[in-house]
Order: structure tokens, then C-alpha cells, then sequence
């Protein structure tokens, strides 16, 4: 499998997708593909607003976008596409769409099959073998909270250590140790912003600008280097 996992589309004064662009591309080479785009996380815009600026982001590089919601057959959409893209925005309605529309089995298929897969936020979240470990609100109720299955362990997106000051809520750690208390087999990687996975086959590799901080019950919590090999991840846990 060919799988481009980032935290996030946009970093603080950048223009949409700019931090990762030189990664696509690299992921992608330097022939001209047509992507199939993924846009059902989007709530508060239309589908055809999703499609234009991704679009328009990723035309500089020279790929050409094209939204499934187009797609009179979205699984035949899927078992044609060269890319497959899944955008961000609430995990709990992507998840939703792509259960009644039949999508995930197809797009497990057709990326194991060897058709590369870029995700980020929501995105990056279905490539894990649930959504549990989504940062969203639950608006809408998908059938399960079983996702694509494309790596063994869950995503954490926008990981965060800031607790701001007076509030009293839990962190971002404090969420996670209750993931892992009930799920004490799993490991849960908190991809901070402007981090992105990168798996070739049976390697994976953290890259981006921050480290990430990775949780398993019992374990003492790790910070991973960026550039770093992390295809122990991609092995199940033996417990």
C-alpha cells in the first residue's frame, strides 16, 4: 500500500495545503494524474466549493481533481481512480456518507490493490481500523465506527499539549489514556500539525516539521522524531 497521512491541510499564515505540497509531490511523481476527491467531510460549504479549492491547490503541481459526489456510481468512481483523496473536515459525517455509499470496502480494495492515498484530518482518521480517536462532535450517527483498515493503529490529527490556563477540561493526553484504557492493545499515534505518515509497502516513515507523540497502555508515552522509521507500527500488537 502507497499511503500519504497528514495532520492537517493548512498551517497559520499559509495558503491551503502549501506545507505539504512538496511531499504530494514527491508521492506522487511528476506524471499527471487525475485524483479521485473524497469531499463528504465537508458540513458548513458545498461539495463543489471542497472540489475547486483542492483543485486549485494541487493544479500547481500539475494533477487534476475530480470530486466522487460527481459520480453517478461512486464505487465505480473508486475501482477507476489512479488517486484517491479524502479531505478533512467532521469525521463522524465522512464516515456516514462513505457507509451508505458502499465506499469503504471498494476503496480498502482498490488501495490495497497499489492506488496511492492521500488523507488529511478526517481523512488521515478513516485510513486507521476505526474513527474512535477522532477530535470531532458527533452531528450525525455512521452504522459502525469501523473505518478503511489501511494501518493497524489510530491517528490521533491536530494532536495538541496545550492546556489553556482556567480550563478545566481534559487534555488531548487525557483523552487518549481513556482510548487506551479500554483499548490496551492499540496504539495511538498524536500526529501533531505539519506531521504527515508516509508508508511504502511495509514501511512507514514519520516526516514534518514537529515530532509526535505516541501512546499504548503500560507504556510510557514516546515523542518520535520526524524523518524517523516507524514500521513497528505497522505490525500487529501481540499482547
Amino acid at each position: 500500500m502507497r499511503l500519504l497521512l497528514l495532520s492537517n491541510s493548512t498551517n497559520k499564515g499559509e495558503n491551503y495545503l502549501a506545507w505539504a505540497k512538496t511531499y504530494i509531490k514527491d508521492f506522487l511523481g511528476n506524471t499527471p494524474e487525475t485524483a479521485l476527491f473524497i469531499p463528504y467531510a465537508a458540513v458548513t460549504f458545498s461539495y463543489n466549493e471542497y472540489e475547486a479549492k483542492v483543485d486549485s491547490a494541487l493544479s500547481e503541481l500539475g494533477y487534476q481533481v475530480k470530486s466522487i459526489h460527481h459520480a453517478s456510481n461512486p464505487v465505480q468512481a473508486v475501482e477507476e481512480a489512479e488517486v484517491i483523496i479524502v479531505g478533512g473536515g467532521n469525521t463522524w459525517r465522512l464516515v456516514q456518507q462513505m457507509q451508505e455509499l458502499n465506499l469503504m470496502a471498494a476503496i480498502r480494495k482498490k488501495v490495497e490493490a497499489g492506488t496511492p492515498y492521500i488523507g488529511w484530518s478526517a481523512g488521515s482518521n478513516v485510513a486507521c481500523p476505526t474513527m474512535k480517536t477522532t477530535n470531532d462532535m458527533p452531528i450525525v450517527a455512521p452504522k459502525s465506527y469501523d473505518t478503511l483498515g489501511l494501518i493497524p493503529f489510530q491517528i490521533n490529527p491536530h494532536y495538541l499539549d496545550v492546556h489553556p490556563e482556567g480550563h478545566g477540561g481534559e487534555t488531548r493526553e487525557d483523552r487518549i489514556n481513556e482510548f487506551i484504557a479500554i483499548n490496551p492493545d492499540v496504539y495511538v499515534l498524536g500526529l501533531r500539525e505539519a506531521c504527515l505518515l508516509k508508508r511504502e509497502g511495509n514501511e512507514l516513515n514519520l516526516m514534518g516539521s514537529k515530532m509526535a507523540r505516541l501512546f499504548r497502555k503500560d507504556l510510557i508515552a514516546k515523542e518520535l522524531s520526524a524523518d524517523e522509521d516507524i514500521s513497528f507500527l505497522l505490525e500487529k500488537v501481540i499482547s
